[in-house]
């Protein structure tokens, strides 16, 4: 297998990523018509718009520490399992909602938060859980090709949605999505628990979220990489608020235009998904410190200048390499901590990562939402970048470590077959 794919020669992972892909295919499409039915309920209101993403955002914010502490005690599959159903039973509620015109924006609102506390447990699990499905020289590339599948139903997902919406509105796009959920939960189950290599389990006991939060502190190398993320996550991910609003106050499009611009960022996020595997599986080793900042100074670079694309075309086609850049900084970072910690603390470790990559969405959001409607929807991405370039440039300067970054963590190593436990 080529080393773009190498971490699908396992059995487990293959058909992790193959559930994963369709999920978020439906996934995508649910976020273009969630914005879609808040732009349509709320008169084409911005704040409106950052309102119902601060919302799906804030439980991450207040609950995703403890979610990490959950991921280093509780069996990870077990947990996917129950998390990936109430995102399932999330879509087909507002999809009835919607079909049967009983939608208002308090729903949109509510199950956006149900959405957010779903993913606040399933985010850090699900990171963990990539560890356990592959061994230490797989790690990288399956951390980039999960990647890969989350940007390739970005790719699809937008493009059908916008075209849905058009032809019989957003309710049955809900609907879609939440049946797309029946292929993770089938591709869990479907998993050999003796192919696992199951993390050692964190006992109960007071301090465990301490212990986690002392131990990046006192790293760092994962500590300005996770403000790096906290940055371009706060500020510069906002993208589904930016398209929404330069496509419908700057360029006057519809649905189907809309659809297209998120394709275009997800275009970006999929090449630069499938290089940064390619890198990964061609090394295997973690990714340099400096490549993470380079990409994340490029990002916000390219999100700054992409506020004053002057037609639709211009802006398509500025969204493209923006969104390679914007995936290829969030692959290795991820794969830099991954990498980079003790396997008992990677599921505290990976929460604490992930609150600063989306916790800060419910500040970001609506800030950038409400400074397009006080100065124009291109603020939404001038403000972004601007934003992403002074807190990137300001985080280097402060936490910078003087020496190189501390070695590599082993990954969990395969078990004797007949001491694997499920996961």
């Amino acid at each position: 297998m080529t080393p773009t794919f190498s971490a699908l020669s396992n059995r487990n992972f293959r058909l992790f990523a193959t559930g994963q892909m369709v999920s978020n295919t439906g996934t995508w499409m649910q976020r273009v018509a969630q914005d879609w039915l808040v732009l349509s309920l709320t008169h084409q209101s911005g704040t409106a718009l950052g309102i119902t993403t601060a919302l799906q955002f804030l439980p991450i914010l207040l609950f995703t520490l403890w979610g990490g502490v959950l991921a280093d005690r509780l069996p990870k599959r077990k947990v996917l399992l129950g998390t990936q159903a109430v995102m399932g039973l999330q879509a087909l509620a507002l999809g009835l909602l919607t079909v049967t015109g009983h939608a208002h924006v308090w729903h949109v609102y509510v199950l956006a938060t149900v959405l957010g506390l779903a993913a606040a447990l399933d985010t850090p699990v699900r990171q963990a859980f990539v560890s356990e499905m592959v061994g230490k020289r797989d790690l990288p590339n399956a951390v980039a090709l999960g990647s890969a599948t989350f940007n390739l139903g970005r790719v699809i997902g937008p493009a059908v949605a916008g075209l849905l919406i058009t032809w019989i509105g957003t309710g049955p796009v809900f609907l879609v999505n939440a049946a797309s959920f029946l292929a993770v939960i089938t591709s869990l189950l479907m998993m050999r628990s003796a192919d696992l290599w199951p993390s050692p389990r964190v006992p109960r006991g007071p301090g465990a979220l301490r212990e986690g939060l002392t131990y990046v502190r006192g790293r760092r190398d994962l500590l300005l990489v996770i403000v790096l993320a906290g940055a371009v996550g706060t500020f510069g991910f906002n993208f589904q608020i930016s398209t929404a609003l330069m496509a419908t106050h700057i360029f006057h499009k519809g649905a189907s235009a809309f659809g297209l611009l998120t394709t275009a960022f997800a275009l970006g996020s999929l090449v630069g998904a499938l290089l940064s595997a390619r890198r990964a599986g061609s090394t295997g080793s973690r990714p340099q410190l400096r490549l993470v900042v380079a990409l994340a100074l490029g990002f916000g670079v390219l999100e700054f200048v992409s506020g004053f694309a002057p037609s639709y075309a211009a802006f398509f086609v500025l969204l493209i390499p923006t969104g390679l850049l914007a995936i290829a900084f969030a692959t290795s970072a991820n794969a830099f901590v991954q990498l980079g910690v003790e396997p008992t603390l990677r599921g505290r470790v990976m929460a604490i990562y992930m609150l600063a990559f989306f916790g800060g969405t419910p500040i970001g959001a609506p800030f950038l939402g409400w400074l397009a409607e006080v100065a124009g929807a291109r603020w939404s991405l001038l403000g972004g970048g601007l934003a992403t370039l002074a807190c990137t440039l300001a985080a280097v300067a402060l936490l910078r470590p003087a020496t190189q970054p501390a070695p590599v963590a082993s990954a969990p190593g395969p078990l004797p077959i007949d001491g694997r436990v499920g996961a």
